[in-house]
C-alpha cells in the first residue's frame, strides 16, 4: 500500500509540467513580459545667445570735477599808485561791467595831497630860478651850462607834477573799468584808507574762463594739451565743448589729485560755478564686448564665457575701459574665432554644453 502511495506521488510531479511552475517563472497568459532596461542620464545644457569677439577700442573718458576761474591772463587788479581814501564803492562780486564803468571814487590822502603840493611848489620855484638864469646869462653873467640845468630842473618838476595829476593827486576821482569782464573780488571799503599796490578789486575780462579739475594721478599721464572735452554744470542738463590748455606735472597736496585747465568759449559757465568735465583722453585698445558679457566670481574677479563649439569655455579677464554699453577687456585665455556668451551665461559652467539662440546670425 505504501509503495503504491510513493508511486502516485511520483506520477503526480511528473505529468504536472508547466502548470505547476512557480508564479515567478511563468507569466501571465497571453501577456509578454517586457525587458527593464536602466533609465540614462541627460547632459546638462543651457540656452544661450551668442556675440562675435572683435577687437577695437573705445574712447578713453577721464573725469574730473573743479571750479571755473578766470585764467591768470585775464586777470587784473585794481590798485592806486598813491596812497588814496577810499570814497565809495561801485561794484559788487559778480557784477558784470563793460569798459569804462565805474567801480570806485576815491580822493587822495593828505599825504599824497602834501606831496602835489610839494610837487607845485617845486616847479613854480625852479621855474622863478630858471628865468633868473635866462636874464643873468643874456647879461654873459652864467654859462650854458647853468642855463640847462635851470632848464633841465623846470622839466623834472614839470614831470612830477603831471606825474601826480595822472594819478588824481590833483583831487577826488573816479577808477574806471579798463575792459569789459566780471567783478570777482572787492576788498575794498569805504573810508579805507588805501596804500599804494593795495589790491582794490579783482576784474575777470569776459569771454575768458577756465575749468580747473582734478584727476587721478594713474589718469593724469593720459591727459595732454589740445585734448577735448565736455563739460556739465552741476545739476545741469545742457554740456559745452572745451580743451585742455594745461596739466600739471606734480600732485597738489591740499587735494591729492593733478590739477588740469580746461579752456571754455564764453558763457560755457560762470566764474566759481562747479562743472564735471569728461575729458576724451586717447583710445582704449583690446576686445570689445557687450556689457552683458562680463560676469564676476565669489572672488570679485571678472570672466567671461566663450563658445568652444557646442561647449562653454570660461576665460578671466581684466576690465580695460567701459562707456555705455560696451565694455573693453583683455585676457591671455580670450580667442578671437569664439563668441562671447550675452545671454544665459550666469547659468553657464565651464565645459557645458550650449543649446544656441539663432539671434544675429552668430554661431558657434
Amino acid at each position: 500500500m505504501k509503495h503504491q502511495m510513493i508511486y502516485a506521488a511520483l506520477a503526480l510531479l511528473l505529468g504536472c509540467g508547466t502548470a505547476c511552475a512557480s508564479p515567478s517563472d511563468v507569466g501571465t497568459p497571453g501577456v509578454d513580459t517586457p525587458s527593464v532596461d536602466t533609465p540614462g542620464v541627460d547632459t546638462p545644457s543651457a540656452l544661450v545667445t551668442l556675440a562675435t569677439l572683435r577687437r577695437g577700442g573705445l574712447a578713453r573718458t577721464i573725469v574730473g570735477y573743479g571750479v571755473a576761474q578766470p585764467p591768470a591772463s585775464a586777470s587784473r587788479s585794481v590798485t592806486v599808485p598813491t596812497p588814496e581814501i577810499i570814497d565809495s564803492v561801485l561794484a559788487r562780486p559778480g557784477m558784470e561791467v563793460s569798459a569804462g564803468a565805474p567801480l570806485l571814487q576815491v580822493s587822495p590822502s593828505p599825504q599824497t595831497t602834501s606831496m602835489y603840493l610839494r610837487a607845485q611848489s617845486a616847479l613854480r620855484a625852479a621855474t622863478r630860478m630858471a628865468a633868473g638864469v635866462r636874464q643873468l646869462y643874456a647879461q654873459h653873467l652864467a654859462t650854458n651850462r647853468q642855463l640847462a640845468d635851470a632848464d633841465r630842473a623846470v622839466a623834472d618838476a614839470r614831470v612830477n607834477v603831471s606825474a601826480l595829476q595822472a594819478e588824481g593827486a590833483q583831487g577826488a576821482r573816479t577808477i574806471r573799468s579798463p575792459f569789459d569782464g566780471v567783478v570777482t573780488r572787492v576788498q575794498a571799503t569805504p573810508g579805507m584808507l588805501a596804500s599804494a599796490g593795495t589790491p582794490l578789486l579783482e576784474l575777470a575780462r569776459s569771454g575768458e574762463i577756465l575749468l580747473r579739475i582734478g584727476v587721478d594721478a594713474s589718469d593724469a599721464n593720459w591727459i595732454h594739451h589740445g585734448d577735448s572735452a565736455r563739460v556739465r554744470a552741476i545739476g545741469a542738463q545742457s554740456q559745452c565743448k572745451g580743451a585742455v590748455a594745461q596739466r600739471g606735472a606734480m600732485i597738489d597736496p591740499s587735494t591729492g589729485l593733478v590739477p588740469a585747465e580746461i579752456a571754455l568759449p564764453a558763457r560755457c559757465l560762470i566764474v566759481g560755478q562747479s562743472a564735471k568735465a569728461q575729458v576724451m583722453a586717447g583710445e582704449i585698445r583690446g576686445y570689445v564686448v557687450p556689457h552683458a558679457a562680463i560676469l564676476v566670481d565669489r572672488r570679485g574677479s571678472p570672466y567671461v564665457m566663450q563658445a568652444d563649439g557646442l561647449k562653454a569655455r570660461k576665460v578671466s579677464v581684466r576690465i580695460v575701459g567701459s562707456r555705455g554699453g560696451q565694455t573693453v577687456i583683455r585676457g591671455s585665455g580670450l580667442e578671437s574665432g569664439q563668441p562671447v556668451v550675452i545671454s544665459g551665461n550666469y547659468q553657464l559652467r565651464d565645459g557645458m554644453a550650449l543649446r544656441v539662440e539663432k539671434t544675429g546670425g552668430v554661431q558657434p
